[in-house]
């Protein structure tokens, strides 16, 4: 198959990003052509927050510059990666008027919650779930603290909404966990058109030793991942056990600052994928301890795939990932004592988490490994092309 793969990149690299890289490596590897286009945040501040906005909604530039790509090559299906804010869903419109189905995966809540992860003041919030303008979130800032930008993001739905893009200019939704899918069925999308393929690990980075002797937080630094949660386990709880931090955001001088004052906590910095895999198999358990909700929590998979289990927040995607006191312990989001508790048993059980490392790996084999996830992925494409030419 001939794939067109867009994507509008972060400018802090998240788990988004590393799913696309990692799908369009996959997809090549099993002789399938992918042309990965991408728009970067990197240009918002070029284009400024006025024309950033109007582009959320519908962006001219995306739609021409698509219809001449269209133009210029044959491809088979279009897959959207992210659109927001850049490329608009102009670009679904572009392929409709080339007989070219339209796959979106939806990595985020953003269609629901103009926040992304439905997550407000330290907790999980759905308020914005199922209403035609996501009025709650635009009174409470939600994005980005700012009322203006929430009211752009939640306008974009709305729109859509009516326009009838959800429903008619796109041939399959795609997430990677069934709790993603059913929130977008209560947000109003139809559950006949979401499909759910887990993230694959790609390629496999195999298992690890988990003789580091530490615990690892690999995240963007956000109030949403649990930062705060985590550095509170080990300031109030009586946590000794060494823990390494990697990865950068607006948290990383509460980072710094609890790594200068607890011997016990070291902060890495941003570090490369290769490198992040490395800190995972050595680790003996990695935390994910996000009080936003996940759509699904690629860490959590990479972990499994290294044999390491994963303490992670009995929340969203993940509880979809973890096998609660099998591959690792779900642990009750913002509770800082309970991630303490389960970091404890860690410690103390050598033995238990012995098995827990031969369970994550083998979980990884059998639900997220790249022969499991291909297969998901050209069946969807397939499915669509074929529904397209009859």
């Amino acid at each position: 198959m001939r794939i067109l793969m867009l994507h509008n990149r972060y400018k802090v690299p998240g788990g988004e990003d590393v799913s696309t890289l990692m799908q369009v490596e996959l997809l090549r590897s099993n002789g399938h052509t992918v042309e990965l286009f991408e728009e970067s945040n990197d240009r918002i501040e070029i284009l400024g927050v006025t024309r950033t906005a109007a582009r959320a909604i519908w962006s001219p530039q995306s739609y021409s510059r698509i219809n001449a790509l269209l133009d210029a090559d044959r491809f088979d299906v279009m897959h959207v990666q992210n659109f927001f804010p850049l490329l608009s869903p102009s670009v679904y419109y572009a392929a409709n008027g080339h007989g070219i189905p339209v796959v979106q995966s939806l990595r985020n809540f953003r269609l629901i919650c103009p926040e992304g992860m439905l997550y407000r003041d330290g907790r999980a919030c759905t308020e914005c779930v199922g209403k035609r303008f996501a009025s709650p979130g635009v009174r409470h800032s939600c994005y980005r603290q700012s009322r203006a930008g929430t009211a752009v993001v939640a306008s974009i739905s709305t729109a859509h909404r009516i326009a009838g893009t959800w429903r008619d200019r796109v041939s399959l939704y795609v997430t990677p966990s069934e709790f993603a899918a059913a929130m977008y069925a209560q947000g109003g999308w139809n559950p006949d058109s979401i499909l759910t393929i887990p993230n694959s690990v790609h390629p496999d980075p195999g298992a690890g030793s988990g003789t580091g002797g530490y615990a690892l937080l690999v995240s963007r630094l956000v109030p949403q991942k649990g930062i705060e949660t985590l550095l509170d386990a080990w300031r109030y709880a009586d946590v000794s056990y060494p823990l390494k931090i990697a990865g950068d955001g607006p948290l990383r001088s509460a980072v710094e600052r609890a790594a200068s004052l607890n011997p016990s906590i070291s902060y890495l910095g941003p570090v490369p994928l290769q490198e992040a895999y490395d800190l995972m198999g050595h680790a003996t358990f990695v935390v994910v301890p996000t009080t936003g909700v996940e759509t699904f929590g690629r860490v959590a998979a990479e972990a499994l795939a290294k044999g390491t289990p994963a303490l992670v927040s009995d929340l969203g995607g993940l509880t979809e990932i973890v096998d609660d006191g099998v591959t690792g312990w779900l642990v009750k989001p913002g509770d800082h004592q309970h991630l303490a508790d389960r970091v404890v048993w860690m410690i103390e059980h050598r033995d238990g988490v012995a098995k827990m490392r031969r369970r994550a790996r083998t979980a990884f084999v059998e639900r997220f490994s790249s022969d499991r996830v291909v297969q998901q992925w050209v069946t969807a494409y397939r499915d669509v092309i074929d529904k397209g030419r009859s």
